[in-house]
């Protein structure tokens, strides 16, 4: 197996992650909304891509891009390997992106080299992991699991367009969305590559390592209502101020987040009403997302979180409303996988040090019909989410090469 290592094209893999960057709203970092013209261009790109690597390519009725690439058994379960091409809002161009472009890459030097495994191969561009248009993560890889529900279709991004629009909009029938669950018997297992988004690998100075399992995560929208007034004739003492509220709530969160080692807590975005200098704030609407490899702890610390909010409203004369958007348990990834990952760690010299995910990835979804593991790559500073994350070339080629080997002795 080490004697592809020195067949994967690095340049390659460098050149089609600068290309897809290119496939972005913003100059600064990234910005890539599924169901958008960006997110279009990409997926012509990596459909192309596909095909260069000796794969067939479909899309699936909720705009995943699969490709395929047969092994010696076509009728043989297929081992996926995948992850993401949206991005959130300005960022970096490795996220989700490295793992599809790995994955590609590992495929065409199969196909450049004539070799074939047993079982079939797929590589799969999610359309929308990160939730960032319509506030609902994993959806094409939750719909591929057989998880995506009805209810979704109606989630309304910023200007009031819901999912089911802008399916159509892509010649897409959102009601045939449950097509896309795929059988868990022509499935082998889901393997993702993706970078760390954390320090500890670069800590230990090793390029890769194991992911053990991934956090389970909360994601809720708040509400706070109050009195909208004028800012010089109400007194301090008379009003109420739901951003003033909204404050004390956020640095309550956060207090009692530090309470739970392993837990974290955040509040991402809050939008404010009526948004005038000279006006007390009536209203403030808001995110908050709250993760934990534990699901007990997470499940008690939102409890807390919810009764010390109500207590702060009921203080201030305010009204907190909390609507769930998305609840996913914490998983644990096939302890099969972590063997395999962990011997090819080893046979590159590297340590099996095993990783818990704090981030959210497709793997979680694709956990309720099959086997998933998961391979972490050094990124510069853990640094993610960001315009300037960055991953060096050579941790590119040891990370693609560990995919490859991995893949290789899953389908031998």
């Amino acid at each position: 197996m080490h004697a592809l290592y020195q067949k994967i094209n690095t340049e390659r893999i460098v050149w089609r992650i600068e290309e897809l960057a290119k496939c972005s709203v913003t100059k600064k970092g990234v910005t890539r909304f599924s169901f958008s013209k960006e997110n279009e261009m990409a997926h012509e790109l990596v459909a192309q891509w596909m095909r260069d690597a000796g794969m067939t390519v479909r899309r699936d009725g909720l705009n995943n891009i699969i490709g395929r690439y047969e092994g010696k058994w076509p009728d043989a379960p297929a081992l996926l390997i995948g992850s993401h091409l949206d991005s959130i809002i300005e960022a970096g161009k490795y996220d989700g992106v490295l793992g599809v472009i790995a994955g590609i890459e590992v495929v065409q030097t199969l196909y450049e080299n004539g070799m074939r495994p047993n079982n079939p191969m797929e590589v799969i561009g999610f359309c929308d992991e990160e939730g960032a248009r319509f506030h609902t993560t994993l959806l094409g890889s939750r719909a591929m699991a057989g998880n995506l529900r009805e209810e979704e279709l109606f989630a309304k991004d910023g200007n009031g367009t819901t999912l089911a629009e802008a399916m159509k909009e892509f010649g897409l029938d959102p009601l045939q969305y449950n097509t896309v669950a795929r059988n868990p018997k022509t499935i082998l297992g889901y393997l993702e590559l993706h970078i760390e988004q954390g320090p500890i690998l670069e800590q230990m100075n090793q390029p890769c390592g194991v992911v053990s399992g991934i956090a389970g995560q909360s994601r809720y929208k708040f509400r706070v209502e109050g009195l909208t007034g004028h800012a010089g004739t109400v007194p301090l003492s008379l009003r109420k101020d739901a951003l003033v509220g909204t404050a004390e709530m956020i640095q309550t969160i956060e207090r009692l987040a530090l309470q739970y080692e392993s837990l974290v807590a955040t509040v991402g975005k809050i939008a404010i009403f009526p948004g005038a200098s000279n006006v007390i704030p009536g209203l403030v609407e808001g995110t908050l997302d709250v993760r934990s490899v534990d699901d007990g702890t997470r499940m008690t610390a939102l409890n807390r979180i919810f009764e010390e909010c109500e207590h702060i409203a009921k203080r201030r004369g305010l009204i907190c409303e909390f609507t769930k958007v998305m609840e996913s348990p914490a998983v644990i990834c096939s302890s099969r996988f972590i063997d395999v990952i962990s011997s090819v760690l080893k046979e590159y010299k590297m340590k099996s040090v095993q990783l818990v995910s704090g981030a959210g990835h497709d793997a979680m979804a694709l956990a309720s019909i099959t086997d998933i593991g998961m391979i972490f790559v050094r990124c510069k500073n853990g640094l993610s989410h960001h315009p300037d994350e960055f991953v060096a070339a050579e941790d590119i080629k040891i990370g693609t090469s560990v995919l490859l080997d991995v893949a290789l002795k899953l389908t031998s």
